[in-house]
């Protein structure tokens, strides 16, 4: 279990990221944190990308139907314009958001901010997701998630898609998507290949 860390005298925040395929708990885990931050009287604010719009236009929303109030935003930078007295920042969904996400959460580490960030680290064909690799390169903590494999029981690590859809942001829930573990998200994408051909 992640324990907040406290340094006396820190001149700087620091990054956190939870990451992980869907339904492995990442945006229960960011408000646990966050909460917890709210009961120690610290100021916090929570933002979302704006096209995230499955479960509520501004609250973030985890799928156990956990919710905190969140600012949508369309680009990272504008964090700038809502952070003018804040301990802890907490962003929902990075995967969505820009390449200059890992830039903005390093300028509010070095304001003596907590940075809590949540993802998925990998988009539905096992690559890299967005700014993901970057914030993880740059994070002072990094906690992986896992879901279950509801094929084999295994640690899910992956996010299979079950539609043909080709873009790579594809918002949808279980009608979408599945965890997998690494064996049964290759054996389904050999599966669908050999459907293809």
């Amino acid at each position: 279990m992640f324990l907040e860390p406290s340094f006396r005298n820190q001149r700087s925040g620091w990054i956190e990221v939870v990451c992980g395929s869907m339904f492995s708990g990442k945006t229960e885990e960011l408000i646990r944190r966050i909460k917890r931050a709210k009961f120690a009287n610290q100021k916090i604010q929570i933002f979302k990308p704006e096209k995230d719009i499955r479960y509520h236009i501004e609250k973030v929303v985890s799928h156990d139907e956990n919710s905190i109030e969140s600012i949508p935003i369309r680009t990272s930078r504008e964090i700038y314009q809502h952070i003018s007295d804040v301990n802890v920042v907490g962003i929902d969904e990075a995967q969505f958001l820009d390449n200059n996400l890992p830039e903005v959460c390093q300028k509010l580490a070095i304001r003596g901010i907590r940075v809590i960030v949540a993802g998925l680290d990998m988009d539905y064909k096992g690559r890299p997701f967005g700014p993901m690799p970057d914030l993880l390169a740059v994070a002072e903590y990094i906690t992986k998630v896992h879901a279950i494999c509801p094929h084999c029981g295994n640690l899910a690590t992956h996010s299979y898609r079950l539609t043909d859809e080709e873009e790579t942001v594809v918002l949808g829930e279980k009608d979408k998507y599945e965890p997998r573990c690494r064996m049964c998200f290759e054996m389904g994408n050999i599966l669908d290949l050999k459907i293809q051909t």
